[in-house]
């Protein structure tokens, strides 16, 4: 199965948070596959270095890139347009989250 995580998913497994078990059963069932896109991982990395520093920032995505993680980190002009248009549309969204949505269709197509 593949998932697309976004920043939420990505904190909560690394602080253990509520739904951190739902992300490690993702992560580590060996038929799945895990990606991110740039922006949420850049999400991640902020929420990290303002309430912990850089050092716990860059361990955040390099844990997250051991566990499994993918990155995508497409910016081509058909996805940024895809991501803006979705954003445009479902306003209360972030943007990065848009590109996680646009990454789920453009994954689904690919398969």
């Amino acid at each position: 199965m593949i998932f697309i995580l976004d920043a939420s998913a990505m904190i909560a497994f690394l602080r253990d948070e509520p739904g951190a078990e739902v992300v490690a059963n993702a992560l580590f069932d060996p038929e799945s596959t895990c990606y991110a896109h740039a922006l949420n991982l850049c999400e991640v990395f902020y929420d990290f270095h303002r309430t912990a520093g850089l050092e716990n920032a860059s361990r955040a995505i390099a844990d997250l890139s051991i566990a499994g993680v993918i990155q995508d980190a497409n910016l081509a002009p058909d996805v940024w347009r895809a991501a803006g248009i979705l954003k445009s549309v479902l306003r209360r969204i972030s943007l990065a989250d848009c590109f996680a949505i646009e990454l789920t269709g453009r994954i689904q197509v690919s398969s």
